[in-house]
C-alpha cells in the first residue's frame, strides 16, 4: 500500500516523501518551535513533547496573535543573479518552473532553520528570523541559511540552471503587522532593518552571503567573516560596513552578558561581612562600592549578604536609582528615608510629613526636631517649603541615618548608582565624609563606567570599591550541574552549556530555563544574546502572562495589581502573577510603596526592557496614560511623583502635562539645592514647549536662568564629598 499524505490546504493526497503538496504547493510538514521535531502540517500538537503548534503553522502558545509588536529580528533577502537575461532567452513556463524548484529549496532551508518566508517577488525570496516567533539565535540561524542555500545552488546547479544567488542578511528591530487591502491582508515585517537587507543583497557578490554591521556583531563568535569594503546604500546618509559570511563555526563564542544566581562569591562575601562586624564592632561607618557588569551579580550577592547580617541582628534600607528618565533628585535616598518612615505612595502630603515627624521624635527623644523633620520632607519631596542653604539638607540626612543605626545596625543599599542624579552622588559622597559613630555601611552598586564617570568617588574617604568578576571554571561547572534538568545532565551537554556561558551565571541560568522549558541543545542552536534568550522566553509563555508582563514593564520597574487592573489586565490576574513569579520572571518585593497592594518587580532590568521594546508605540501611548491617570489617582501627593508623572504623560504623547509636570520636579530640586536636576527638568520642559507659545518659553527660560545662577553659586561652594559650608551670605534662591 502506498502511503499518502492529505494537504490541510486543498486536500490533495501526496506521496509520504512530499514536502510540498503538488495540487496547491503548500507546505506539508513544519517543525515544533519548541523541540524542532519535524511533523505533519495538519498536526495542532507536536508528536514528540506534546506542545500546542496552532491551526496548520508553527508557533508557541504565545507568539501567534495577530496584533501589532515590534520585534528585533533578521531579515534574509534571497534573488536569482542573471534571472532577466534567463527569463529573456526562456520559455515563461520553463521560467515558471525554474523559479519554483528554487523557490522551495531555499523555503525549505529556511524552515530547517527556523525561520519563516514572507513573501517571493519573483525571482526574490524574503525571510524572518525573530517574527513571529523568536529563538535565542536568529541571527546567526539567518546567515547559516544563506549559507546552506549557496551550498545547495552550487550542489544543485542544474536545478538553478547555472544561476548564481545573492544574498543579503540584516538585523535590527522591525514592526510585524499586517498590511493589505481588506481581505488580503498579511502578516509582514516593516522598517529600515528591511530595507537594508534588500540593499546588502543588491551588493553581494555572486554565490556570496553579505550581512550588515548589527548582524556582524551578534554572530561574530558563530560565523566566520571577511570585511568588505564599505558602500553608500541607496537612500542611506551614511555608508555601510558589510561583512562577507564565509563559512559558520562549530559552536558560539563567548559573550560577557548578566548573571542572577549566587555561587563562587565565598571572597567577595568574606569582605563584606568582614567589613560589617567591624562597622558594628567599632561604630565606624564605611562605603562599599560594588561593581560589575550589567548582571554579573551584584544585587544576587547584596541579597545573599543582606539575610546574612539580618540573622545577626542588623537591618537593610535600599533605594534604587531609575533610568527611562523616571528618576527624580535625591530619590533613592527618598525611598530610603519612606521606608524607614513607613511612608506609603498613597499617603497624602500631610499624613506623610506627620508619620515622618513621629518617626523622628522616636528616634530622637528629648530634641526638636521640627526643622529637621522639614529638611528630610524637602528631600523626599513632601513639602514645598524651601532652605537657603543646601548643607542644612544634607545635615538632616546624616543625622537621620546615624538615628536609624543606633537604633539598629543598618545596611543602607543604593542601587544601580550608575542611574543615579548628580545630587544624590553628592549627598552619598558627604555621607563617606561626615557619617559616624554608628553602625552603619553603606553599600553601592554601579556598573563599571560609573567609575569612568565619577574618578573622584574611588577617592572617597572610607571607601573600598569590590570588583565582581566572571565565575571560575570550577563553579561555572557546578553552577551548570546543579540548574540543568535531570535528563540534560550529561557531559556534552555540560560542556556546551559552560562554553556559551563563559562564566556569567545569567547565561547558565537562562540557558538552564530554556532547556526546562522545552529547548534543546542542537549543535549551532545554542543561545548566544541575552536579549534574545529572554525574548524567545516571552515568546514561549501562555498568552495571558505575556500580556501582563507587557503592560508591567510600561509601569516600571516596579509594579503593583492595582496598577496591572488599570491597564485592563487580563483576568484571573493574581494567578497569572504567580505564575510568572514561579517562571522566575518576577519577584515580589518585602515592602510595598502602596498600602494594601502587593509590589512587584522584574527579575532583571533586561526582562523589562526586551518586554517594553515589544509593543508598538501607539500601545506604549495609550498604557502610559492609564499609568499616569492610575498614579495621579493612587499618589496622596502628586507633587512628591512628578518625575514619574511627567515620564509617563511624555510617552503618552501629552507633552502640556508632561511640561507641567517636569517644572513642578524642578521647583522640588530647586528647593532642595539640587541645581543640575533643575536646570536639566528645565531644559526637558523646553523641548516640550511648541515653538509658537513664545509667553511660556521665555518664562521657562527665565526659570532656567535662575537654576543657573544657583548652580553657579553651589559649584563654588560644593564639591562631591566636600566638608565645606557656605556662608550665610552666599545663598542663592529656589526655582520659582
Amino acid at each position: 500500500m502506498t502511503v499518502t499524505a492529505r494537504c490541510p490546504d486543498c486536500g490533495e493526497q501526496n506521496g509520504a516523501a512530499q514536502r510540498f503538496c503538488g495540487g496547491c504547493g503548500a507546505a506539508l510538514r513544519q517543525s515544533c518551535p519548541v523541540c524542532g521535531e519535524e511533523i505533519a502540517a495538519s498536526f495542532r500538537f507536536c508528536g514528540a513533547c506534546g506542545a500546542e503548534l496552532g491551526t496548520g503553522t508553527p508557533a508557541s502558545a504565545a507568539s501567534t496573535q495577530p496584533g501589532e509588536e515590534r520585534r528585533w529580528a533578521t531579515v534574509l533577502f534571497a534573488d536569482l543573479s542573471g534571472f532577466t537575461e534567463y527569463s529573456e532567452r526562456n520559455d515563461p513556463e520553463d521560467v515558471r518552473s525554474m523559479v519554483d524548484r528554487c523557490m522551495r529549496t531555499m523555503g525549505e532551508v529556511v524552515e530547517q532553520f527556523g525561520g519563516s518566508v514572507d513573501k517571493v517577488i519573483g525571482d526574490a525570496l524574503m525571510a524572518v528570523f525573530g517574527a513571529p516567533v523568536a529563538h535565542e539565535d536568529d541571527a546567526a540561524r539567518a546567515v547559516r541559511t544563506g549559507l546552506e542555500i549557496q551550498r545547495r545552488a552550487s550542489e544543485r546547479a542544474e536545478e538553478f540552471r547555472g544561476l548564481c544567488v545573492r544574498v543579503g542578511v540584516n538585523t535590527g528591530e522591525v514592526l510585524f503587522a499586517s498590511v493589505g487591502p481588506e481581505g488580503r491582508r498579511e502578516l509582514t515585517v516593516m522598517g529600515d532593518a528591511v530595507n537594508m537587507a534588500a540593499r546588502l543583497q543588491a551588493a553581494a557578490p555572486a554565490e556570496g552571503v553579505l550581512v550588515g554591521e548589527q548582524t556582524y556583531a551578534a554572530t561574530a563568535g558563530d560565523i566566520v567573516y571577511e570585511a568588505v569594503p564599505p558602500f553608500k546604500a541607496k537612500g542611506k546618509s551614511a555608508q555601510c560596513q558589510p561583512w562577507l559570511a564565509r563559512s559558520a563555526t562549530a559552536a558560539p563564542a563567548e559573550r560577557p552578558v548578566s548573571s542572577a544566581p549566587f555561587v563562587g562569591r565565598d571572597a567577595e562575601m568574606d569582605i563584606l561581612m568582614s567589613a560589617w562586624r567591624r562597622t558594628a564592632a567599632e561604630l565606624a561607618p564605611r562605603l562599599i562600592t560594588l561593581v560589575g557588569p550589567p548582571g554579573i551579580g551584584k544585587t544576587r550577592l547584596t541579597r545573599e549578604f543582606a539575610e546574612r547580617l539580618e540573622a545577626e541582628g542588623g537591618r537593610t534600607l535600599r533605594g534604587r536609582s531609575l533610568p527611562y528618565g523616571e528618576r527624580a533628585a535625591y530619590d533613592a535616598f527618598s525611598q530610603v528615608l519612606k521606608e524607614a518612615s513607613g511612608i506609603f505612595a498613597t499617603d497624602p502630603g500631610p499624613a506623610a510629613g506627620e508619620k515622618l515627624a513621629l518617626r523622628l521624635q522616636a528616634l530622637l527623644p528629648g530634641e526638636d526636631t521640627a526643622g529637621m523633620a522639614t529638611h528630610l520632607s524637602i528631600l523626599a519631596r513632601l513639602t514645598e517649603e524651601t532652605v537657603e542653604d543646601r548643607e542644612v539638607l544634607f545635615v538632616s540626612a546624616q543625622r537621620f541615618l546615624e538615628a536609624i543605626a543606633r537604633e539598629r545596625p543598618t545596611l543602607l543599599v543604593l542601587e544601580d548608582l550608575h542611574w543615579a542624579d548628580q545630587a544624590l552622588l553628592e549627598l552619598v559622597g558627604s555621607f563617606a565624609v561626615r557619617l559616624a559613630d554608628a553602625p552603619i555601611l553603606v553599600l553601592a552598586l554601579a556598573r563599571g563606567e560609573f567609575l569612568d564617570r565619577q574618578p573622584s568617588w574611588a577617592r572617597l574617604p572610607t571607601n573600598l570599591t569590590v570588583q565582581l568578576d566572571a565565575l571560575g571554571e570550577v563553579h561555572a561547572h557546578n553552577l551548570v550541574r546543579r540548574l540543568l534538568p535531570p535528563d540534560a545532565n550529561v557531559a556534552s551537554t555540560i560542556a556546551r552549556v559552560e562554553q556559551t556561558a563563559g562564566g556569567n551565571p545569567l547565561w547558565i541560568e537562562e540557558l538552564a530555563a530554556w532547556l526546562a522549558e522545552g529547548g534543546r541543545l542542537q549543535p549551532s542552536e545554542l543561545p548566544t544574546s541575552v536579549k534574545t534568550m529572554i525574548a524567545a522566553r516571552l515568546d514561549r509563555l501562555p498568552e495571558l502572562e505575556r500580556q501582563v508582563l507587557l503592560s508591567a514593564a510600561v509601569i516600571g520597574d516596579a509594579f503593583w495589581q492595582g496598577s496591572l487592573e488599570a491597564l485592563g489586565a487580563p483576568e484571573p490576574l493574581a494567578e497569572l502573577l504567580q505564575a510568572l513569579e514561579r517562571r522566575d520572571m518576577i519577584r515580589r518585593r518585602p515592602w510595598s510603596r502602596i498600602e494594601g497592594d502587593q509590589e512587584l518587580s522584574f527579575k532583571h532590568a533586561l526582562v523589562r526592557e526586551v518586554a517594553y521594546s515589544t509593543l508598538p508605540i501607539a500601545a506604549r501611548r495609550e498604557r502610559h496614560r492609564a499609568v499616569a491617570c492610575f498614579i495621579e489617582q493612587k499618589a496622596g501627593d502628586r507633587t512628591a511623583y512628578a518625575t514619574a508623572l511627567a515620564h509617563h504623560w511624555r510617552r503618552a504623547g501629552d507633552s502640556e502635562k508632561a511640561a507641567d509636570y517636569l517644572l513642578t520636579a524642578a521647583d522640588q530640586a530647586g528647593r532642595g539645592w539640587a541645581q543640575h536636576e533643575a536646570v536639566d527638568l528645565c531644559n526637558q520642559a523646553l523641548k516640550l514647549i511648541p515653538d509658537g507659545d513664545e509667553g511660556r518659553r521665555r518664562r521657562l527660560r527665565l526659570r532656567r536662568g535662575v537654576a543657573l545662577q544657583a548652580l553657579m553659586h553651589a559649584e563654588h561652594d560644593v564639591t562631591l564629598g566636600g566638608d565645606q559650608s557656605k556662608s550665610s551670605g552666599e545663598t542663592s534662591p529656589p526655582i520659582s
